[in-house]
């Protein structure tokens, strides 16, 4: 539907974001590391570009307009949201509940499926924890095991950990990235969780038929005894049904938060002194995304005022015609957006907002474009060899990116997935 007053499109008022891009992967590049420009720091640059643009608003009107941007419901949930994600990660960490579903995990898979279990057990793991990068540092010394026991090379094995924790990244109830998307589209976890299962599954059997078919005629033994302790794994299982059946997110995270410092105390992983510590630490840990959605909120809100996001938005209705090309051009710019951020939270945060407006005008179910935002910046952050997963895998083993990538056949399947998914949905009708 149109809006008679409805801000003209301008391609200028999109120059905070090309400034961004320009000066985090221009530092990437010169410094040969993508982690040279703290991403926080490149986007307060482009929030002072965006704020020298416009001279025909004044300065505390554009305050004024920013803080509605920031104090805007979805903001302010995802934020909260994120910080208490980052206290359960804490807890549970603490109270040992890595470790116990990792080697539960473990003990549960025949040896003779050890890397195809490794992806298995990245999936449990990834989807319960909410952190591709923390089950990459979990699972990476056990993939070299695995390695060095079978004879098969580190680059199949960390492949197989990469590949199972992209998975829980784009899936799990707690994982900032499912948190952004489904806040930014406006529709439920558990909805946004189902359709987005559907979508991939086909994608995660393939991915364990292929490691199964390449690593046949080898086995793994263990050289040390799997201990694991089934309370530790409890607040895990609690989450992830909590979310499932819909209990409200912040009722699951606290039940979480509450139910891994009872058993980290009673298991003796927690001192009572450190009780507070551990889930302060968890939370701290979310203070970039939480930061960088804030000044993003900024820098959006300057932009759409400005014209820029009505500027995408025209640009992608002259090329595309109903549901399914708005789906496509969804898929699109969440995949180019994390390649140019390398981060998927971020680009989810940064695509978001033109991902809704597109997903409005062309009818699109709010939970198909959570879905295609999550997956598709999953798969650009699961194959970009200067993605942080790609580089903490190659850190932990001694590899390089470019090692791995033969065998990183889950976030391609996922791109296959989604495009059929896309093709294969309701008739296109244009609203």
């Amino acid at each position: 539907m149109n809006n008679e007053n409805q801000t003209k499109g301008r391609a200028a008022a999109l120059l905070p974001i090309g400034v961004f891009l320009v000066i985090f992967l221009g530092a990437g590049i010169v410094f040969d590391d993508f982690y040279a420009m703290p991403a926080i720091v490149a986007f307060l640059i482009a929030l002072f570009v965006a704020f020298l643009q416009n001279r025909k608003m004044g300065f505390q009107e554009k305050m004024k307009l920013i803080a509605g941007g920031v104090g805007e419901e979805n903001i302010i949930t995802m934020c909260l949201i994120f910080l208490c994600a980052g206290g359960f990660s804490g807890a549970v960490t603490a109270a040992g509940g890595v470790d116990s579903t990792v080697n539960l995990g473990l003990s549960l898979i025949p040896a003779n499926f050890a890397v195809a279990g490794l992806f298995v057990i990245g999936c449990f793991i990834s989807v319960s924890m909410g952190t591709s990068m923390g089950t990459i540092a979990a699972l990476a010394p056990i993939a070299v095991g695995i390695s060095e026991q079978t004879g098969f090379s580190m680059a199949v094995c960390i492949a197989a950990v990469v590949c199972g924790a992209m998975f829980g990244d784009n899936l799990s109830m707690i994982s900032d990235t499912t948190i952004a998307a489904v806040k930014t589209q406006g529709c439920e976890m558990k909805d946004k969780f189902k359709s987005n299962f559907l979508i991939v599954l086909p994608a995660a059997i393939i991915t364990i038929v292929f490691f199964c078919v390449i690593t046949m005629g080898s086995s793994y033994k263990n050289g040390s005894e799997l201990e694991y302790n089934l309370w530790e794994v409890l607040p895990y299982i609690v989450v992830l049904v909590g979310a499932l059946i819909g209990i409200n997110v912040f009722l699951v995270l606290i039940s979480g938060i509450v139910i891994s410092l009872i058993v980290g105390v009673a298991m003796g992983n927690i001192a009572l002194s450190e009780m507070f510590s551990v889930v302060g630490d968890g939370v701290t840990s979310m203070y970039d995304i939480t930061v960088i959605s804030i000044v993003v909120a900024c820098i959006v809100s300057l932009v759409k005022a400005g014209g820029g996001i009505q500027f995408i938005l025209d640009l992608i209705r002259s090329r595309i015609r109903g549901q399914k090309g708005a789906q496509g051009g969804i898929a699109l710019l969440a995949l180019l957006v994390d390649m140019c951020t390398a981060n998927n939270t971020v680009a989810i945060v940064m695509a978001g907002p033109i991902a809704k407006e597109i997903s409005d005008e062309y009818g699109v179910d709010p939970k198909r474009s959570a879905s295609l935002l999550d997956m598709f910046t999953s798969v650009g952050q699961g194959l970009i060899p200067y993605g942080a997963q790609l580089l903490s895998a190659a850190t932990l083993t001694g590899l390089t990116p470019l090692d791995m990538m033969p065998y990183l056949v889950y976030p391609i399947l996922m791109a296959v997935c989604g495009v059929f998914a896309i093709m294969l949905s309701g008739k296109s009708r244009r609203i």
